[in-house]
């Protein structure tokens, strides 16, 4: 019966035949239509008019060219929706509002290549779904958030794309009780033709980060050291230029990291922190005028200094490193002179004392403390042999072995990874590791979140940030530094306050930098 046709109808019990018409927009033109269901093909665009009680209603080849918000609000009692070889190609947020009842959604066979990610909203008894044979690379996130009574989805047929975007999916079909068909990869080449179901969402690396530009500190700087004092944590600048060990600490209301305190220190290379309970105590190594050691015995006071160290030994400071030996705190300061000697300074009582002479007469210009085999080690670089290692025994320092093939080594540093111990050697002349970085001063690994990072801060190119891959055991490159770009840096470290992550970059020729630490989801 056509849209438009008439209907004989006898009244019983009078005898009279009268003609009967459908409601005016009930069945649109080009639509066939009985009691509870309609087909239409080559209808007008949506919406148009159907009986409020319809149940099933197809749509093939028509000239709907969009699906909009609220297309179906007129008919909320369809229970089954077709859609087949039509020309729209997006279909939008809330397109099926109010279509509460609906259980079978076919949109099979369409030029359909994105849809919104809310378009399936409000489909609370949806049981049977099907996007078949459509232009889709790829589907939002949470398209089907809230479909809890699928259970039967078909996506094949589509051209998906297998990257990041499509592992929420993979993420999603192992956790509903529903069948999914989603058919094989178009792209990318390496796994094209491969079955969706047959891909393992762990080989996705589809989480990114990066470091962009916070904050500038004024003053050029050479050691940047990180520490927690009363719950809030802290950072310590060494700044030659301005005299100083610089403290500071974040400003919750700016949002801002903010000078705390101040400490004069002529010429001074390495400002190092460390916490005894209530106790704040840095350590000052200074080029002239002697290392002093720099005490707070309690919270409200202020830093005071109360020890000059090793006057004798300590001529030319080049680093100073903290390290624990036996349960007790000690610094270890790296010294460049002829004449002096690196020295291991361990408290006693209510200061610290020389309690050994390392490696004297080799100018030493870097010190890093490790733990080996369980045991405190010490790895020394100087400017006259190969890095030296030494580990502790008998109560000192014992020399066990050098690095072979590092030559030219200016500064050490070490990571572990996977159970292995990785050491970062920097050369000035030369290269790091077979990296390019001539003109470094600093190779400065970084366990930041879930990264393992290494910073190279070169003199005459842009600081490189490489990050480790687990697989290949190699570190690869993720970014530069800058702008601004940084200038002859010297040391970097990192902070977590207010919930953010901050980097910092001490600059010798330039101000201190400090970049903020963002992870981005590339699934989403």
């Amino acid at each position: 019966m056509g849209g438009a046709g008439i209907l004989l109808l006898l009244l019983a019990g009078a005898g009279v035949v009268v003609a009967w018409r459908p409601p005016k927009g009930k069945c649109p033109l080009r639509c066939s239509c009985s009691k509870d269901s309609a087909l239409c093909e080559g209808s007008p665009d949506l919406p148009v008019s159907f009986s409020p009680t319809l149940l099933s209603l197809s749509l093939v080849r028509t000239g709907v060219t969009q699906l909009k918000a609220g297309s179906f609000l007129r008919i909320p009692s369809l229970h089954l929706l077709l859609f087949t070889s039509n020309s729209f190609s997006v279909i939008e947020d809330d397109a099926f509002a109010g279509l509460s009842h609906l259980q079978y959604l076919f949109i099979e066979d369409n030029e359909i290549g994105s849809i919104s990610k809310n378009a399936l909203r409000g489909l609370r008894s949806l049981t049977h779904l099907s996007l078949a044979n459509n232009h889709l690379e790829t589907l939002p996130r949470f398209l089907f958030r809230g479909l809890d009574t699928l259970t039967h989805v078909d996506l094949r047929g589509n051209p998906f794309q297998c990257d990041c975007r499509v592992l929420w999916l993979l993420q999603w079909m192992p956790t509903v009780n529903a069948s999914v068909g989603t058919g094989a990869c178009a792209g990318p080449a390496s796994l094209s033709h491969m079955q969706l179901h047959h891909l393992d969402p762990k080989t996705f690396k589809c989480r990114a980060i990066e470091l962009s530009w916070f904050q500038t500190v004024g003053e050029s700087a050479l050691s940047v050291e990180p520490f927690s004092y009363q719950g809030e944590p802290h950072i310590v600048l060494a700044q030659p230029f301005a005299g100083r060990c610089l403290i500071l600490s974040w400003d919750y209301s700016l949002q801002r990291f903010r000078p705390e305190e101040e400490l004069p220190a002529a010429s001074v290379v390495s400002c190092k922190p460390l916490v005894l309970g209530p106790s704040l105590f840095v350590l000052a190594a200074r080029l002239w005028g002697g290392s002093q050691l720099w005490a707070r015995p309690s919270p409200g006071l202020r830093l005071a200094p109360t020890q000059t160290l090793a006057p004798r030994r300590l001529l030319r400071p080049n680093d100073a490193e903290l390290l624990w030996l036996e349960g007790q705190p000690c610094f270890v300061v790296a010294d460049a002179s002829k004449a002096g000697s690196t020295t291991l300074l361990c408290r006693d009582g209510p200061g610290f004392y020389p309690h050994q002479s390392l490696h004297a007469w080799h100018r030493d210009t870097d010190a890093e403390a490790l733990e080996l085999d369980g045991r405190p080690h010490l790895l020394l670089a100087s400017a006259s042999q190969r890095p030296v290692l030494f580990h502790w025994t008998g109560g000192r320092f014992e020399r066990r072995t050098d690095i072979p093939e590092a030559e030219d080594v200016y500064a050490t540093r070490h990571f572990q990874a996977g159970g292995d111990v990785f050491l970062c050697l920097t050369r000035y002349i030369g290269d790091s590791m077979q990296l390019p970085s001539r003109g470094a001063h600093v190779f400065q690994p970084l366990l930041i979140a879930r990264d393992q990072l290494a910073i190279l801060g070169s003199d005459f190119a842009f600081s490189q940030v490489l990050r480790l891959e687990p697989d290949k055991g190699l570190l690869e490159p993720l970014q530069e530094l800058g702008p601004p770009a940084l200038v002859a840096p010297r040391a970097f470290a990192h902070i977590t306050m207010a919930g953010r992550r901050f980097l910092f970059a001490a600059c010798f020729k330039g101000p201190t930098q400090i970049y903020q630490h963002h992870e981005i989801d590339l699934s989403a």
